[in-house]
C-alpha cells in the first residue's frame, strides 16, 4: 500500500501499525516523531497536485479536518479516499479500525485494544461531582467546544461538563464578555489547535484554569490509551 494521511491522528496510527505504507502526510502530522515521509502542505490546503504525483493507493481523511473541495478533486483524478467521522470515542475507535484494516494491518492493532480497555477502566472521573467548564480552542476571535465534538466526549467521560454542548455550532465564536459570565467552574485550555500557555490563556478568566495536551485531548489514534491518565492528571490538579 502507499498511502498519504491528511490527519495527524490517523498519519501516527498508519505509521505505528502498517510500517512504510505512509508516503506523505501533512505539514501538521508531528507524530511518530521520527516520521520520514514527504510533507503536502497543510490539513486545510494540501498540495492535491503533490498528491497526485505521488500515485497513492488511498488516501485517508477526516470530514472535519479536510475541505471537502480537496477530497473531491482527488477522487476526481482517480485516487481512492477514505474519510472519517468522528464525534465519540466509540466513533474514534471503529474510524480507526477501518482505517488501518484499508492500510493492510493483517489484525486490530494492540494498542488499539489499549485504548479501549484504558476508557473502560473505572475510576476516571476527575471530581467527586461533574465539574462544569469553558473549553476555548482559539483566541482572537475566542472559539470554544460547542455541539458534538470528540473533545467534547472525552471530558464528559472524565466527568467534566463543558457550558457549550448545546450549542447550535460545533465551534462557536463567543465573546470573552460571555464566556467569563457563562456559569463555568474551570478553564480547560489545550495546546492546539490555539498554543494556549501558562501566560496566554489563564489570565482571560477569573476561574480555575487547566492546560492539557491537545494531542490527548482531540487527536484520535495511539494517544488515546494514555489519554485519559495524562488528561485526568491535569484536570484533577485544576480542580483540587
Amino acid at each position: 500500500m502507499r498511502v498519504v494521511s491528511l490527519v495527524p491522528s490517523l498519519t501516527e496510527a498508519v505509521a505505528v501499525t502498517v510500517p512504510g505504507a505512509l508516503v506523505a502526510a501533512t505539514d501538521w502530522c508531528s507524530h511518530p516523531v521520527d516520521l520520514g515521509v514527504a510533507r503536502i502542505g497543510g490539513t486545510k490546503n494540501p498540495d492535491v497536485p503533490a498528491v497526485v504525483a505521488l500515485r497513492p493507493d488511498l488516501v485517508v481523511a477526516n470530514e472535519e479536518e479536510n475541505r471537502a473541495a480537496d477530497l473531491a478533486a482527488l477522487r476526481a483524478a482517480g485516487i481512492e479516499v477514505l474519510v472519517t467521522e468522528v464525534r465519540r470515542l466509540p466513533d474514534a475507535l471503529r474510524e480507526l479500525d477501518r482505517v488501518v484494516t484499508a492500510c493492510g494491518a493483517a489484525s486490530r492493532p494492540r494498542w488499539l485494544d489499549e485504548a479501549e480497555a484504558a476508557w473502560d477502566a473505572p475510576a476516571q472521573v476527575v471530581a467527586e461531582r461533574r465539574v462544569r467548564a469553558v473549553v476555548p480552542v482559539w483566541r482572537r476571535p475566542w472559539m470554544v467546544l460547542g455541539r458534538a465534538t470528540f473533545a467534547g466526549d472525552l471530558l464528559a467521560r472524565l466527568g467534566v461538563d463543558h457550558v457549550y454542548a448545546g450549542h447550535a455550532e460545533r465551534y462557536p465564536r463567543v465573546a470573552l464578555d460571555e464566556l467569563r459570565a457563562c456559569g463555568a467552574e474551570l478553564a480547560v485550555l489545550p495546546d492546539e489547535p490555539y498554543r494556549f500557555t501558562a501566560e496566554d490563556g489563564p489570565e482571560a478568566f477569573e476561574l480555575p484554569a487547566a492546560l492539557v495536551s491537545g494531542r490527548h485531548l482531540t487527536w484520535y489514534g495511539p494517544s488515546l490509551g494514555e489519554a485519559p491518565a495524562v488528561l485526568g492528571a491535569a484536570l484533577r490538579g485544576a480542580v483540587t
